[in-house]
């Protein structure tokens, strides 16, 4: 059920009452990061291409930071929103791929890009590595769809090529499965306890596997783009990890393990689930990750820290209401948990809303724009998503 947007209220009450079953999927107009100042590309412009999961697929891109507030289309945070009709339809920001779940926004990191290239997402919200592997290695078509590797080749097969990035690893981590569980512990009525103690257990077992799967991924990626004509350095592969959706407890505007957690900021967890995903999830990831890249031969971008200060519930940011509009500046970047009820997907949980996905795009920007070498990517306190700031990774 869809409240109207005379009663916010009723949506706080429907979301508290759906909470037991609340899940996180893995994974206003406004217009992409320094849009101003890029001209359509050159028809022989290169491409850059990027394959994966949700991360970079765009999956979020709907909302332009969040609200509890339904009037005026969230209070202007949902871009999909026609205030001529008052409705709604995400595929003004998903397209077509919204109906298959792909979920590949309008402002999605590459899309989002202020180069001078052809741009082509071919990543979609909740594939694992056997989505992007060519089928003789085990790739599977994905949300109907075929291997995104096997799609890269048919691509860029005669076409100039700059770059293809790559996101995956979180879920073959089973990164969906292991923040279900630290949320569903958190509205227990009785008896919550925080996931961390064993969740962390369980990310250690699986971590090993995960950087066999993304290196694996990238040979496979490479050999795609051989087939195609592109032989090694001709073009740059890059390997990103994840931002953090996530403050440390330290940071969060909601003190107290309150219901106001989940019923208001949209950020159902426990103070040492929060410490926990933020100081040694993330960079656990983040690790693994470089160590896969290194495996593979490719440039490693650092996004763990990107988000830093602007992550869902963190202070200093706040939602939009009918009386402070969302800006890049002040919102959060990270979508919410949401039960799905009454405003947007489930699956865009804890995902780089718009303004994250345009500050992504400024990160993987500044990546192409230097030589080929790892590097860490992470905002300017106060400042909007044009500017993130790239230095070498430790």
């Amino acid at each position: 059920m869809t409240p109207s947007p005379s009663s916010p209220s009723r949506y706080r009450r429907t979301l508290a009452a759906l909470a037991a079953t609340v899940c996180v999927a893995t994974a206003t107009g406004l217009t992409p990061a320094r849009a101003s100042v890029v001209e359509a590309p050159a028809a022989d412009a290169p491409w850059v291409v990027s394959l994966g999961d949700s991360f970079i697929s765009g999956e979020a891109g709907r909302w332009a930071g969040n609200s509890n507030e339904p009037a005026d289309g969230w209070s202007r945070t949902d871009r999909a929103h026609d205030a001529a009709t008052d409705e709604s339809d995400p595929h003004r920001v998903y397209g077509a791929s919204y109906d298959s779940g792909c979920n590949r926004s309008d402002v999605a990191e590459v899309q989002s890009l202020a180069l001078d290239v052809r741009k082509l997402n071919l990543a979609c919200s909740g594939a694992t590595s056997s989505a992007v592997k060519l089928p003789e290695h085990g790739g599977q078509p994905f949300k109907g769809e075929p291997s995104q590797a096997g799609q890269l080749q048919a691509a860029v097969n005669g076409q100039p090529l700059r770059a293809v990035v790559v996101s995956i690893g979180g879920n073959d981590l089973g990164f969906s499965d292991i923040i279900t569980d630290c949320t569903k512990e958190f509205v227990k009525p009785f008896g919550g306890s925080p996931c961390a103690p064993d969740a962390a257990k369980t990310v250690q077992e699986r971590l090993p596997g995960v950087r066999q799967a993304a290196a694996d991924t990238l040979a496979d990626v490479k050999a795609a783009l051989e087939r195609a004509g592109h032989a090694p350095g001709s073009y740059r592969l890059v390997l990103q990890s994840y931002p953090s959706p996530l403050p440390d407890a330290a940071r969060i505007r909601y003190p107290g393990e309150k219901y106001d957690r989940l019923t208001q900021g949209g950020c159902p967890f426990f103070d040492k689930d929060l410490t926990w995903a933020h100081d040694d999830l993330v960079p656990e990831i983040s690790a693994t990750l470089a160590g896969a890249a290194h495996d593979a031969g490719a440039e490693f971008l650092d996004l763990s820290r990107a988000f830093e200060g602007r992550e869902v519930c963190a202070t200093g940011t706040r939602q939009a209401d009918p009386g402070n509009p969302p800006t890049g500046e002040t919102a959060e970047w990270v979508r919410f948990v949401t039960s799905g009820v009454g405003q947007g997907q489930l699956q865009e949980s804890l995902h780089p809303d718009s303004f994250g996905q345009q500050a992504l795009g400024t990160c993987l920007s500044l990546q192409l724009e230097q030589d080929a070498a790892d590097h860490r990517c992470t905002n300017t306190p106060g400042k909007g998503p044009a500017d993130m700031a790239l230095a070498p990774r430790p």
